[in-house]
């Protein structure tokens, strides 16, 4: 599925999602209304938007390191010719929160998500053995708020 094959619908309901579910006993519902859609069409387009890989990630944002796990941004150099398949056994990790190339030297970077500290060390060391190259972890410093909308 590509952004050709978006609706009106589906496109109003990518912009409004991006900027949260309302916190109420049925947000789905509320956000459909909003919409002018029925709840269960506004859920059979989010389950097509994700299976058609227009939405790689629907879920909340945890604050991972208040909540005692670890959170890290990571790195590879990937050759091209691998690039498809170390994408795929990367992504595979559940640590893996999201991945995207970069046009750099480090082509590859990902954020990684652990239920405790330590165990961001164990995840980086399982990448590096399941691809054979070496994970650069750039641990957070400082934070910042961006907020980000990418309106279609």
């Amino acid at each position: 599925m590509t952004l050709e094959d978006l609706d009106a619908v589906d496109r109003r309901l990518i912009n409004c999602l991006q900027e949260g579910l309302p916190l109420e006993p049925r947000p789905y519902a509320a956000v459909a209304e909003t919409l002018g859609i029925a709840e269960g069409d506004l859920l059979y387009r989010l389950e097509r938007l994700r299976e058609g890989g227009v939405l790689s990630r629907f879920g909340p944002m945890y604050h991972a390191e208040r909540l005692g796990g670890g959170l890290t941004l990571a790195a590879l150099a990937v050759p091209e010719a691998d690039y498809e398949r170390v994408t795929q056994v990367v992504n595979a990790f559940p640590e893996v929160a999201h991945n995207y190339r970069r046009e750099h030297a480090l082509n590859m970077w990902f954020v990684l998500a652990t239920e405790t500290p330590e165990a961001i060390d164990a995840a980086i060391a399982g990448i590096e053995a399941a691809t054979g190259l070496p994970v650069y972890n750039m641990p957070k410093e400082e934070e910042f708020h961006v907020r980000l909308h990418l309106p279609v």
